[in-house]
């Protein structure tokens, strides 16, 4: 009996040393994870001087009383608010049929450029709509934008709800 019991622990170290082997396979032949998708913009935003909103973006509560009146069966609520945006659900019978918003395109001059080469216009402001969703106008440096949630919230009534906002008003907007 006595000669068993070294043999077994033996036979423990030589378990031990196989499944370190594995481990140490397994771990050290897994490729590298690409970075996740938000890696680059994380780095990019981390850099010195780089600011994500610009210093001299609107309060996104000051856009609050250019948004529509709610009525006629619809409700809007407030979803979102900070420096250089506003966003508000537009609901109909409690569901939500399109996103409202008024964002300061200082922080992205890409977004004021795009409407550089527009033939459309709303209510006299160079306007583009974007796949079967989207819709905006450019007042100055804001962008109104509308965004159907709902597949059978059509063109025309982005464009009635962007028709809503108080444009002229918003063009008066001093930051």
């Amino acid at each position: 009996m006595r000669n068993s019991v070294p043999m077994f622990k033996h036979w423990q170290r030589s378990l031990l040393g196989l499944l370190l082997t594995v481990v140490l396979l397994i771990t050290g032949c897994q490729q590298a994870q690409a970075p996740d998708r938000f890696a680059q913009a994380q780095q990019d935003s981390s850099k010195p001087g780089v600011t994500a909103v610009a210093k001299d973006a609107t309060q996104g509560s000051q856009f609050n009383k250019y948004f529509p009146k709610p009525g006629a069966g619809y409700e809007r609520v407030y979803t979102q608010e900070k420096k250089g945006f506003s966003e508000a659900a537009l609901k109909k019978d409690g569901k939500e049929v399109a996103k409202l918003s008024i964002s300061d395109t200082s922080s992205l001059p890409a977004a004021a450029a795009k409407y550089e080469n527009s033939t459309q216009t709303i209510a006299g402001y160079p306007a583009i709509t974007m796949g079967k969703t989207q819709t905006s106008v450019l007042v100055g440096k804001y962008q109104v934008k509308v965004l159907a949630r709902d597949p059978n919230f059509s063109q025309a009534e982005r464009e009635q709800w962007i028709s809503k906002f108080d444009l002229k008003g918003l063009s008066k907007l001093k930051t």
